[in-house]
């Protein structure tokens, strides 16, 4: 499981290196986790037609509110522990957990432990691809 961590943190690392005529820049998701006091914080990484990625970090009794996935989305748990309530059922997903949320399932995630904890959001497409999708 470490191994997979260490292989997202490669692929993440940052620094700039030029790939072809565009410049590069990777990031490290398990370094500079924008915790704050007040509420969650999400961070957008990667933000294209077919991806959003953003990463959640959430303190102590935080909690992303219920809401319906506006995409095909993914939580990979990168820090500590969390629970997330997909249609009124609670999944206790820890440090490396994958997991599928179908799109406009009604959910919401909460750090009810005793740390810090972070994620990656995966959203495949992009929400702004899926509007038409998203009134029906």
């Amino acid at each position: 499981m470490k191994a997979m961590f260490y292989l997202i943190g490669i692929m993440l690392l940052s620094f700039s290196m030029v790939y072809g005529e565009e410049e590069v820049k990777m990031q490290n998701v398990f370094e500079n986790i924008p915790y704050h006091d007040a509420d969650l914080v999400r961070k957008e990484l990667v933000s294209s037609k077919d991806l959003l990625l953003m990463q959640v970090a959430l303190k102590p009794e935080q909690s992303v509110p219920q809401h319906n996935a506006n995409s095909n989305v993914h939580i990979l748990v990168v820090k500590g522990e969390v629970v997330i309530t997909l249609d009124g059922k609670d999944v206790v997903a820890r440090e490396g957990a994958l997991v599928p949320v179908a799109f406009k399932t009604s959910m919401s995630v909460t750090n009810k432990s005793q740390g810090n904890a972070s994620f990656l959001i995966i959203k495949t497409p992009n929400p702004s691809q899926m509007a038409d999708k998203i009134q029906k």
